[in-house]
């Protein structure tokens, strides 16, 4: 049998073959290209972690499965301990999994790319704009390394001052859990290899302090990294806008979180006075960054706090950072709409600009496709957890969606089931609300039809 294909022009058959399969993957649009990446990344790891070796005691494939698409996802949540149940090889496939979710699919593929190549296709490009959510003029090579010095950086600041600081709480091997906290601090991730996370160090301002910088380092955003570099460059300021919606954003969430914790929480309230605004802060940073770290217990708290982390979960960190939910951006352009709806205005503006309808369009799909991702989640938990209170599964379902990681005490004692929805969630998330619904969206009408117009009354 020739071994060439007469059809290829004498190319040999395995070249044909990766020809066709690097054309189709190209074709792909770039949704759906993501969506696959983050699913492999969370299938290797499944992979993994049920390997015996990695396991300290004998873990299940469906916890094993939960643990690693938390990891992927950057959320946090556990159906075990990972601390306890799995060994020192298991944690540093763990760290990794956080690593790779935190930098992203698109990040880590693009930049080793970049770094063989010395230059980007159109195709990774595209596909780094979307994951990022990144504006036209923006140097995509640019980003990418900044984004990824920016992080290894950080993250390994954050290590080496947190190992004074859990060496002096008298934490074992406290040169690994610095390593693995300030990653998963950064990654805003939440994952702890303590058994009540951060809980014992609610009077520790030095850890407090070093866990909050990291998360909200990773929770603004690499576009404001960026931005913040080409004014120390004195370079343009074509991003100056996003980064003052975000700088402004997350201080006014998290300020008007912190003041309600302060005063309006029972059990930071029964802490000690020198503790209590470091508490109160720390929730509401860790709910407003989805870090998903506590240093108070969240199964105790009242219905108002609650419904507080709730909301903060739901706004979410900021685009093109480490963090989920709707993103600080896309809500504050909810709001603008509103308020011109409500003043009469046509044009919709936001702190003196005018927006783009693309991103108008956006901002509310996001937000309505968030919405019923959350409705019909929380009915199919609530009829597979029927013993389990209302306002915890909300508060579940939204901790998964939007990546955070704060749980009432519910997450291990769901069903298998449950897990699994939870599971989506989480995967939903980390791609991202719109991306993912674009991932796996039914083609569109065809461009030769033409659709009536109508008046529709609101």
């Amino acid at each position: 049998m020739d071994p060439f294909d007469r059809r290829g022009a004498g190319l040999p058959r395995l070249t044909r073959i990766r020809a066709k399969l690097r054309h189709a993957a190209f074709q792909t649009h770039p949704a759906r290209f993501l969506a696959f990446g983050y699913l492999t990344y969370m299938l290797a790891g499944w992979l993994l972690l049920m390997l015996p070796a990695m396991q300290a005691v004998p873990v299940g494939a469906l916890d094993a499965l939960f643990i690693a698409v938390s990891a992927v996802s950057t959320t946090g949540l556990v159906t075990i301990d990972p601390g306890t149940s799995f060994s020192l090889a298991g944690q540093g496939v763990i760290t990794l999994l956080i690593l790779a979710g935190g930098l992203g699919y698109m990040t880590i593929g693009s930049f080793a790319v970049l770094m063989m190549r010395h230059r980007l296709s159109g195709y990774h490009q595209r596909g780094t704009r979307l994951a990022f959510n990144l504006p036209d003029g923006l140097n995509v090579p640019q980003f990418l390394r900044a984004v990824v010095v920016f992080s290894l950086t950080i993250q390994l600041l954050g290590a080496v001052l947190l190992y004074p600081l859990f060496r002096a709480e008298g934490i074992a091997n406290p040169a690994w859990q610095a390593i693995f906290h300030a990653i998963s601090a950064f990654c805003t991730a939440g994952f702890s290899l303590f058994p009540t996370s951060m809980e014992a160090f609610v009077g520790n301002p030095g850890i407090n302090m070093v866990i909050c910088a990291l998360s909200i380092l990773g929770a603004l955003g690499f576009i404001v990294v960026v931005d913040l570099w080409q004014r120390i460059r004195g370079e343009g300021r074509a991003l100056a806008f996003s980064s003052t919606v975000i700088f402004r954003m997350t201080l006014l969430l998290v300020a008007a979180g912190t003041v309600f914790l302060r005063f309006g929480e029972p059990a930071i309230a029964a802490l000690p006075a020198s503790d209590r605004w470091w508490a109160a802060f720390f929730q509401a940073m860790t709910a407003s960054t989805t870090v998903g770290f506590d240093t108070v217990p969240i199964g105790g708290i009242g219905g108002a706090t609650a419904l507080v982390l709730i909301a903060l979960m739901l706004i979410g960190a900021s685009p093109a950072g480490t963090g989920g939910g709707l993103k600080t951006t896309s809500v504050a352009t909810v709001l603008a709409v509103m308020l011109s709806a409500v003043r009469g205005r046509r044009d919709v503006v936001l702190f003196g600009h005018r927006l783009h309808e693309d991103r108008i369009r956006l901002a509310v799909a996001g937000l309505c496709y968030y919405l019923l991702l959350i409705l019909v989640s929380g009915t199919v938990l609530l009829v597979l957890e029927p013993t389990a209170p209302f306002e915890q599964v909300l508060f579940e379902a939204i901790s998964a969606l939007s990546t955070v990681g704060l749980s009432m005490g519910i997450t291990g004692g769901l069903s298998d089931a449950g897990k699994i929805v939870l599971i989506l969630l989480m995967y939903a998330g980390r791609v991202g609300i719109l991306t993912f619904a674009i991932a796996f969206a039914v083609q569109g009408a065809a461009e030769d039809e033409n659709p009536q117009e109508a008046d529709l009354v609101l």
